[in-house]
């Protein structure tokens, strides 16, 4: 617990007075960290969020929690949660402070809609920085393809970064209403944005009629039965790509399954879509650091030359 606690004083110490991006303060996921394996903790400025993803002891965790009541936040901080990933709903406990009426996630002058303890994930993936910047980078007058777009925060980066349109697929169209809210939040308009409520799976016709498209981020979910299992639906995107892409496009294969290697996606591209070339695998966020990086998540860019 002490390495958990040093961190976050370390980070503290550090914080400015103006708004922080958020951010990973403590990874303990990626055992770089012994007996912590379970605990992570996160900047969404001002609150922070610390994850427990397995149960320890009673003891464990109530010494944790008065460690967290007794720990020295400084001005910055107005509130500090415990979120039960292991529990049924992922209840979310206030230990600190007072939560404010609306909390967001930060990048830069972005701002992104999240909600701290009515589900497992917040809204905005904090280790997807690196794929973020990816796009940031390239997607100026480009046409953007993103599939499993969740709440659309790519599409705010990319249309930030001078897109010209952008696709958004998604079957859960609550995820997609957060993504308009995200624009609108932005304060970017939405002529050229399209959010698409579909089963990707099904759907493939309305997913490539408003291309062809210069850039397509694949980002589905690891493992959701009855919608996508990475190990066994994969192959049926990547086959895909000739249908969606322009001769020349750049495609973000994303693949965040820890027991599926860097060989399962080079070696499933190659059969299923053979005129991709791999140009290169992102370096991982280093707030996510992991013993095995195997494990971490893969970002992969590829770029389609028939």
């Amino acid at each position: 617990m002490n390495e958990l606690l040093d961190k976050l004083q370390t980070t503290l110490n550090n914080l400015e007075t103006t708004p922080q991006d958020s951010k990973r303060l403590f990874h303990g996921r990626g055992q770089c960290y012994p007996g912590l394996e379970h605990v992570t903790a996160d900047l969404y400025d001002p609150v922070i969020l610390v994850t427990l993803f397995k149960a320890s002891s009673e003891a464990w965790e109530a010494q944790l929690i008065d460690a967290l009541r007794q720990f020295d936040w400084l001005p910055r901080i107005d509130a500090v949660v415990v979120q039960r990933r292991y529990l049924q709903g992922a209840p979310a406990e206030l230990v600190v402070g007072e939560l404010p009426e609306q909390l967001y996630a930060r990048r830069g002058q972005a701002r992104y809609t999240i909600k701290l303890g009515s589900r497992q994930n917040t809204g905005f993936f904090l280790d997807m920085e690196p794929g973020r910047q990816w796009l940031e980078a390239r997607c100026d007058g480009k046409r953007v393809l993103n599939l499993f777009s969740y709440t659309c925060a790519f599409s705010v980066v990319a249309q930030m970064a001078g897109a010209v349109s952008v696709a958004n697929v998604d079957m859960s169209k609550g995820a997609l209403a957060q993504g308009r809210e995200n624009h609108r939040l932005n304060d970017l308009p939405l002529d050229e944005i399209r959010f698409l409520g579909e089963n990707i799976m099904k759907s493939w016709g309305r997913v490539k009629r408003p291309g062809p498209y210069d850039i397509a981020i694949i980002d589905p979910p690891s493992y959701q039965p009855g919608s996508f299992v990475a190990a066994k639906d994969y192959g049926k995107i990547l086959r895909r790509i000739p249908d969606l892409l322009v001769p020349g496009g750049d495609a973000l294969v994303c693949l965040n399954a820890p027991e599926l290697g860097v060989e399962f996606i080079q070696s499933l591209m190659a059969k299923e879509c053979p005129d991709c070339t791999l140009v290169q695998r992102l370096e991982p966020s280093p707030d996510f650091p992991d013993i095995n990086p195997d494990q971490q998540l893969k970002l992969f860019h590829f770029q389609y030359s028939p």
